[in-house]
């Protein structure tokens, strides 16, 4: 671009832009058809004239103004007409692309772009004045014997170029602002979308200790009809209620223990340490149902999942879980110098498992088999863990250890066969003294 306008400055003669400048003063009728190759070298071209029609001049001057440019030194001898316009088009096609760069500070780009403006401005107001003066002259008018000559074009040139910097730079600015706020509310979007995520978790994380877990996908879960009742049909489903008896005996609300609030403190570790037992691999199968007071009662084989009709595994990690639960109690006892008893009653059967309440939900089961269950444990031995004969069959195969307590009279269900639950299977005694289990043990002492 430099080097082009640089070559236009290089023809500009400026004895041809002086005899211009008189040309322009004489009038129409001064003028002779002449032969004008040698008129950059002669000045002696004003003759007596005659009778010349408007269009001759016209293009008369026109040809002069040509030759004021030196086409015949610097174009070859072909008769043109030079716009700077398009230079000035250029000029504004670098500015626009500058300010469009988004990865720029509005403060750079307007240094840049008055930057350019400054220098194109010094050639138009300068350098090249010549250049815009030459291309007013070319687009003059004539009117009634008269030339009208346009509006200075290098002073439109400044006001377009000085108009463009501004509404650049407010562009610039604008889109700037924008991009900010794009930035910050992507930001507060990321973070909001967090904090709902980690809200979520806990909520189901809270969910599931109030459900079981395939239950609470069940509310969770869009496409479920909120009206209707959630309820499932168990057909083997192990039954376990523990009860500590003389926990009331220990309550009591003095000032020494905090008007009983120490009491239901160490209820609640109790409680909790049958909670964490659960989180054992081998007693998956088993849920929580709900402990009311100092009962705690649970049910396993509750899903198709965890309900084994071949090898009754469902069974097998309940018996474990009540003898687990006992042990427990005794370590409780020992920690805490009392001397709490256990009473637990197992029993196996069908069940309808669902959730009642619309607030504060609660997850229970119901059938003839839970009763029996319960009825298990009022009617046990403290520190025993009494099962039904259903239960006794099924765990004498796995190689139980159990006692048959004789019939005894049950609530609703007349006389019945019970058996003691002693200790765990003597396949599980063997599995765990094998070697790699003795190996395991020492090595965690």
């Amino acid at each position: 671009f430099l080097l082009d306008l640089r070559s236009y400055k290089e023809c500009l003669d400026p004895d041809m832009y002086e005899m211009q400048t008189n040309f322009t003063e004489l009038s129409e009728n001064s003028i002779l058809n002449k032969t004008w190759s040698n008129l950059p070298s002669e000045k002696n071209w004003i003759i007596d004239y005659d009778d010349i029609k408007a269009e001759a001049i016209k293009d008369t001057r026109k040809f002069l103004y040509n030759a004021t440019l030196g086409h015949e030194t610097c174009h070859d001898g072909n008769v043109t007409s030079h716009f700077p316009d398009y230079f000035t088009f250029c000029v504004l096609l670098v500015m626009v692309s500058c300010a469009v760069y988004q990865l720029m500070f509005s403060i750079i780009k307007l240094l840049l772009l008055v930057g350019i403006c400054v220098a194109y401005l010094s050639m138009v107001l300068i350098t090249h004045g010549k250049l815009f003066d030459n291309q007013d002259y070319l687009l003059s008018q004539e009117s009634n014997g008269e030339i009208t000559m346009p509006f200075a074009s290098r002073y439109v040139t400044v006001a377009v170029l000085v108009g463009f910097t501004v509404a650049l730079f407010i562009h610039s600015q604008q889109t700037e602002t924008t991009s900010r706020l794009d930035f910050l509310w992507k930001l507060q979007a990321h973070e909001e979308k967090d904090e709902i995520e980690h809200l979520q978790a806990y909520n189901r994380k809270l969910i599931a200790n109030i459900l079981p877990e395939h239950v609470a996908e069940h509310f969770l879960s869009v496409d479920k009809n909120p009206d209707e009742l959630y309820h499932e049909q168990c057909e083997s489903v192990c039954i376990m209620f523990a009860s500590i008896p003389n926990y009331s005996e220990f309550y009591v609300e003095l000032e020494s223990n905090n008007e009983g609030v120490e009491c239901l403190r160490l209820l609640n570790e109790i409680i909790a340490d049958f909670d964490e037992l659960l989180e054992l691999d081998d007693f998956k199968c088993i849920e929580k149902i709900k402990s009311t007071g100092a009962t705690y009662m649970a049910a396993s084989g509750l899903t198709k999942a965890t309900c084994d009709l071949k090898n009754y595994s469902h069974v097998t990690a309940m018996a474990n879980y009540a003898l687990r639960l006992r042990a427990q109690l005794e370590y409780v006892n020992e920690h805490s110098f009392n001397n709490f008893k256990i009473r637990i009653g197992i029993n196996i059967g069908p069940v309808v498992a669902g959730v009642i309440g619309a607030r504060k939900p609660q997850y229970d089961i119901w059938g003839n088999a839970v009763n029996v269950a319960s009825r298990m444990d009022s009617t046990g031995d403290l520190d025993k863990i009494q099962v039904t004969q259903e239960v006794y069959q099924i765990l004498h195969k796995k190689g139980f250890p159990l006692s048959c307590r004789g019939t005894i009279k049950v609530k609703g269900k007349g006389d019945m066969v019970t058996y003691f639950l002693n200790d765990t299977s003597h396949d599980i005694i063997e599995e765990d003294t094998s070697p790699n289990t003795r190996n395991q043990t020492t090595n965690h002492t």
